[in-house]
């Protein structure tokens, strides 16, 4: 993959930070960084080339949770007309201690997704993502299981109780924290990065051949704005435990090389959600092999939910939608 334009979302700090920094370490030639005001992509813009010696940052404002911002910023790409290399959808959300949900009904920590769909699309109907692009999303550890205090909805239980075995319905419910899903923060978490890897698994199979996708967990790093919104329990007890235990927490910069490491990665795991090995939270990342990020059904359910609740989607392959009927 040609080092020319990457674009990095949630860039004004903490991971997405680390990252375009990062970028420009190792050659790209222009990175541009969002943040939910224009002042502030301007901000972290001169900051990042101020410490990198590069003046290569374009500040783009792009607010994921209003869709005129996620249409305007894509416009705004569509009027630069240079294709994008790298794509990295960084930005999220760890819900708060009480149910918040977007002005589109979207709960706060699955709205990231929606507007990361939102633009992944219209970049992708623009022609503005190049023939070997590569599209990392964040995911999180939780969405494969095994972490404490985190666990994720079993669909297709839910589905056949609550929704009369529908799977997109049951999705839908979970991204809008529907009337029989009971919200406790964590595994509002772990349901949305969960979405998350079923969406990048879905997302691959739509893609130009050429282009790959990948979710990625950064690992523990708990030293960035993301969890500015987490409960007490999770801010004041676990975190501070965590940051006591050798192997459980990272800098923001070793977690970001995971995203600038999957990069790199080819067609061949296109789809695939990476993270640490079971029951860690760093060091190297693998492809997780657990069968319910695996279940077809799940993928495209979530694929289906994210399109309805977002309004937009891609032309898929015959063969993709047969295969998945």
């Amino acid at each position: 993959m040609e080092h020319s334009i990457a674009l990095v979302t949630g860039a004004t700090s903490g991971l997405g930070y680390a990252a375009a920094r990062s970028l420009a370490e190792v050659g790209w030639r222009e990175i541009i960084v969002t943040g939910r005001s224009l002042a502030r992509a301007k901000e972290a813009a001169a900051r990042l080339a101020a410490e990198t010696k590069r003046q290569i940052f374009t500040p783009l404002e792009l607010e994921l949770d209003t869709p005129a911002s996620v249409q305007s910023a894509a416009a705004e790409l569509v009027k630069r007309g240079q294709p994008i290399d790298f794509l990295l959808l960084n930005a999220g959300l760890v819900p708060f201690k009480k149910r918040v949900l977007t002005a589109s009904g979207v709960e706060a920590s699955q709205a990231p997704l929606i507007g990361h769909h939102q633009l992944t699309v219209g970049l992708l109907h623009a022609n503005l993502l190049s023939p070997n692009a590569r599209i990392v999303i964040a995911g999180a550890e939780p969405a494969r299981g095994g972490v404490p205090m985190f666990k994720y909805t079993d669909l297709p239980a839910f589905a056949a109780k609550y929704c009369q075995g529908d799977r997109t319905a049951a999705v839908e419910a979970l991204i809008r924290n529907g009337p029989h899903v009971k919200y406790a923060p964590n595994n509002a978490y772990a349901d949305a990065k969960l979405v998350v890897a079923w969406w990048v698994a879905a997302l691959a199979r739509r893609l130009p051949s050429g282009m790959a996708a990948y979710a990625v967990s950064p690992g523990g790093a708990t030293d960035t704005k993301v969890v500015r919104s987490a409960g007490p329990v999770l801010k004041y007890l676990f975190i501070p435990i965590v940051n006591l235990i050798p192997g459980m927490n990272q800098t923001p910069e070793t977690a970001a090389r995971r995203y600038l490491q999957a990069s790199e990665f080819g067609t061949d795991v296109s789809g695939q959600f990476f993270a640490s090995a079971q029951g860690k939270v760093s060091g190297p990342i693998e492809a997780q092999r657990h069968p319910h990020l695996h279940d077809r059904a799940n993928q495209e359910a979530a694929w289906q939910a994210v399109v309805k609740v977002s309004g937009v989607d891609v032309s898929s392959p015959a063969s993709t939608l047969s295969a998945a009927s």
